[in-house]
């Protein structure tokens, strides 16, 4: 259709006899109609005509956003940083993966730059927490702990705070561009790092990014899930897949969006987590 044609269709959402035709119509053209839609809401003063189009919008970049996780997952989801740019563009379409990747390598480059090669890897988890915490002051959203920011890591970058994850998702692209043995673990309740020295000899050890890059052992993690009065699960001790992270994101959204009371974004993110299940 010519760009002509394409206003010509949009000008007919007016009509309400024919309103829900031209809507099928207009879906089934996909994503590259949005630029007129955005336009023809721009010019149009009528508030249910926005509403209209506002709604043609949404359901169009939904649909766009399902097909792209299908894609991330059957390719493997090897790119932690492109599932969890995806998920951040339910809130925020124009959210974009090239300002998310330079924000991570500008912090790569900043702890690069500290580290030495003869380090302990204690020492390199305090040069990477110094980087994160000290100098960038990522901290914890303990104030508002349910929105649904803390699950969007453009926003984290630009607040600087987060939840358990989001500050983990960070800590850990920094430390996988660092060619550093770091890796997510599913704690029930609290998502950590798990550092694991390549070293002969050498235990594995925890990060708590929600706490400040707090250092665990093994024993810390022990009597945390003993806590919570649960059956101990390897799971907890071993590193999780990118799946299992961006999963796990989604699940922390939805329950913001419950929280909130808004049903129908909280099914809208239960939908998009059905396609990673």
């Amino acid at each position: 259709m010519t760009n002509k044609e394409i206003k010509a269709l949009i000008s007919l959402l007016d009509d309400p006899e024919i309103a829900p035709q031209i809507q099928d119509k207009i879906q089934n053209l996909g994503e590259s109609i949005i630029p007129f839609l955005e336009e023809s809401w721009e010019e149009t003063l009528d508030g249910q005509q926005q509403q209209r189009l506002e709604d043609l919008i949404h359901h169009l970049q939904f649909e766009g956003l399902q097909q792209r996780l299908k894609v991330w997952r059957e390719a493997g989801a090897t790119d932690l940083l492109e599932g969890m740019w995806l998920l951040n563009t339910y809130q925020y379409p124009d959210a974009d993966y090239q300002a998310l990747n330079r924000a991570i390598e500008q912090l790569r480059f900043e702890a690069w730059t500290a580290l030495r090669p003869e380090m302990h890897p204690a020492d390199q988890v305090q040069t990477l927490n110094y980087v994160m915490f000290k100098q960038h002051k990522f901290a914890a959203n303990t104030q508002h702990f349910h929105s649904p920011a803390n699950s969007m890591l453009q926003r984290v970058i630009e607040t600087k705070r987060g939840n358990p994850l989001t500050l983990c998702v960070i800590y850990l692209l920094v430390s996988q561009r660092l060619n550093l043995p770091v890796f997510g673990v599913n704690l029930p309740n609290l998502f950590v790092l798990t550092f694991r020295p390549e070293l002969r000899g050498a235990e594995p050890f925890y990060i708590n990014c929600y706490n400040r890059g707090l250092v665990l052992s093994r024993t810390d993690i022990e009597h945390y899930v003993s806590q919570l009065n649960i059956n101990s699960n390897p799971i907890f001790y071993e590193p999780c897949s990118n799946l299992d992270i961006v999963r796990r994101a989604m699940r922390n959204l939805q329950l913001s969006f419950e929280k909130l009371q808004e049903p129908v974004k909280a099914a809208e993110v239960a939908l998009l987590l059905s396609i990673l299940e």
